[in-house]
C-alpha cells in the first residue's frame, strides 16, 4: 500500500494558522497534523515519534512545518529538529511563522527586480527603511535586506529604543547590521527619507504610512514597495498589482517606482507552493527558513 504523504505542523501559539494548511493541502500532501502551544522543549520528542514511526519510504513523504509568530523561536525549533533526525530517519523542515519569512522573501526579491530593472542598482549600493519594522514580516524583511548588504534602518512607529531592541539580537544571531529609528509624525518620516533609497512598508494592514505630502519631499527614493493589501495602501499612489510602476507622489525622486501588496503576494504564493512541494520531492531533506525563501524567491520575481 502506497504511504500517505503528512505534514506536521507545529506551532506555539493556541491556533495553527489556516492559510498555511490550505497551502500545504494544495502543494499535495495528504494528511495535515496541527500541534497548537508546542513548547521548544518538545521539538525533539515530537519529531523523533514523527520519524520513527515510518519506514524510509515513508520518511520521505513526511515533513514538519513551523509556524507560530516569533521568528526567533521558529529559528530554535528548526535548529532543535537537526539533532533530533537518525540518518536515515530525516525529514524535510520548513520554518515560516505567520508567513514572515515568504512575505520579506517575496517583498525584497520584487523591490530587488524593480530597482536591478530601473535604475540599475542592487540593494548593497543602498540605503532602505523599513517601516512597521518590528513586526515579523518587518524583522524578517530588515535581516534580508541587511545580508544583501544594504543600509538597513527598522523604523517604529513610537520608540527608536523599540526598534534597536528589536535589530540587536537578529544582528547577533544573523550577522546582521540593522539600527533602529523612530516616525512618530510626518517631520520624522520626512527626516528619515532624506537620504533612504529604498522604502519597505510592512505596517499593519489598513494604516496609511506614507501620505502624498510626505513621498513628495523625498528626492533619492528609487522603489518603494508595500505588503498592505487592506484599504488605504501603506504607502499613498501604489496600487495593488502595481509592479515597478512611477510612483506618481514621488515627484522630487526621478524614476521612483512602486511595488503593491498584490504584485509582493503573487510571488509569495507562489513561494511557498514552491517550498512546501519541495519537501515532497526533493531526494535529500531540506531545511527552509528565510534565507532558503529569499534564494528561492530571486528565481521566482
Amino acid at each position: 500500500m502506497s504511504k500517505r504523504s503528512i505534514l506536521h505542523m507545529f506551532d506555539p501559539m493556541p491556533n495553527n494558522s489556516p492559510f498555511d494548511i490550505n497551502m500545504a493541502l494544495d502543494a499535495g500532501f495528504d494528511v495535515l497534523m496541527p500541534y497548537s502551544n508546542v513548547k521548544l522543549e518538545s521539538i525533539q520528542n515530537l519529531t523523533q515519534d514523527a520519524i520513527f514511526s515510518r519506514s524510509p519510504s515513508g520518511i520521505k513523504k513526511t515533513g514538519i512545518f513551523i509556524g507560530g509568530r516569533d521568528i526567533g523561536l521558529a529559528i530554535d525549533m528548526l535548529q532543535a529538529t537537526k539533532p533530533a533526525m537518525v540518518p536515515p530517519f530525516e525529514v524535510s523542515v520548513f520554518a515560516d511563522p505567520s508567513g514572515a519569512f515568504t512575505t520579506a522573501a517575496a517583498l525584497v526579491a520584487c523591490v530587488e527586480k524593480a530597482l536591478e530593472q530601473t535604475h540599475a542598482k542592487k540593494l548593497k549600493d543602498c540605503k532602505a527603511l523599513v517601516f512597521g519594522g518590528t513586526g515579523p514580516v518587518g524583522i524578517a524583511t530588515g535581516i534580508i535586506a541587511s545580508l544583501q548588504g544594504a543600509e538597513t534602518v527598522l523604523v517604529d512607529h513610537l520608540s527608536a529604543d523599540a526598534a534597536n531592541d528589536a535589530a540587536k539580537p537578529y544582528n547577533r544571531r544573523f550577522n546582521a547590521h540593522m539600527t533602529g529609528a523612530v516616525a512618530r509624525t510626518d517631520a520624522d518620516k520626512i527626516q528619515l527619507l532624506a537620504d533612504a533609497d529604498i522604502v519597505f512598508c510592512t505596517a499593519k494592514a489598513g494604516i496609511r504610512v506614507l501620505s502624498a505630502a510626505v513621498l513628495a519631499q523625498t528626492q533619492k527614493l528609487k522603489v518603494a514597495g508595500d505588503v498592505n493589501a487592506v484599504p488605504p495602501a501603506g504607502i499613498e499612489g501604489i496600487e495593488s498589482k502595481d509592479m515597478a510602476a512611477p510612483l506618481i507622489h514621488a515627484k522630487q525622486s526621478p524614476n521612483a517606482v512602486g511595488v503593491g501588496a498584490l504584485a509582493v503576494g503573487n510571488v509569495k504564493y507562489k513561494l511557498q507552493h514552491e517550498l512546501l512541494k519541495s519537501m515532497l520531492t526533493s531526494d535529500k531533506p531540506v531545511f527552509i527558513d528565510f534565507i532558503e525563501a529569499f534564494s528561492k524567491a530571486q528565481g521566482l520575481v
